[in-house]
């Protein structure tokens, strides 16, 4: 016999839901080390300013999609 849900509970989240969770925090994360990686070949070039930017670059776009996939799989839960 199942445990009923009570009528106002969100429906239990799909594996889909998880995995694209999962797969943002992992393109996430990529995309951030990317830019470290990128920052630093532009620092050893002696082009600093251009490196912050990299750098900044990559860790707000990498930093927004890990963001986003974390949330996604917290307010979903497991499945």
């Amino acid at each position: 016999m199942r445990p009923r849900q009570s009528e106002g509970a969100p429906p239990m989240p799909t594996k889909w839901t998880y995995t694209v969770a999962k797969m943002l925090q992992g393109i996430g994360l990529v995309v951030i080390l990317v830019g470290v990686f990128m920052s630093m070949s532009l620092g050893f070039q002696d082009e600093g300013l251009s490196s912050m930017k990299m750098e900044f670059q990559g860790l707000m776009v990498g930093g927004s999609l890990f963001l986003a996939g974390w949330l996604l799989e917290r307010t979903a839960g497991r499945p």
